[in-house]
């Protein structure tokens, strides 16, 4: 086997979808935590919710002069929106027994704990490839 044929689509691995326990206010008959799964999002995917959550900011003291910024927290809520297979956060009876209209507002609702809802960012990032700044200081400090 030529080394150009090891990059054909046919020996990529298959990255699997993974599960975790969003929050602990929504359990089954037992009390457990349901876990929702997620799935990896591509990098073409990421690359559009990125240039999606990027404003442009003056820059103080040079008129007419922007550059750009990143809305962190839209894009972390947008990547796991993204990444949410289940629940399905587009599905109209969720919504509407939350009383929202679009996914986003009905991920909030669902994770309405700031603790669990860092907890979940944390984990997609993670879980998507991107490592956490607590990761990278203690990275650093070895």
């Amino acid at each position: 086997m030529s080394n150009f044929s090891q990059f054909m689509k046919a020996n990529k691995k298959k990255r699997e979808n993974g599960y975790y326990a969003a929050t602990k206010s929504l359990c089954d008959e037992k009390g457990t935590p349901l876990k929702w799964e997620f799935r990896h999002i591509t990098s073409k995917e990421d690359e559009d919710i990125r240039e999606d959550c990027m404003v442009e900011v003056p820059v103080k003291g040079k008129p007419n002069l922007f550059r750009p910024r990143l809305q962190t927290s839209r894009y972390l809520r947008r990547m796991i929106e993204a990444s949410v297979v289940v629940p399905d956060l587009k599905d109209a009876d969720l919504q509407d027994s939350y009383g929202v209209k679009k996914p986003e507002d009905l991920l909030m609702a669902l994770v309405d704990d700031p603790g669990e809802y860092n907890e979940l960012a944390a984990w997609v990032q993670n879980f998507q490839g991107f490592s956490t700044f607590e990761e990278e200081v203690a990275e650093a400090k070895n």
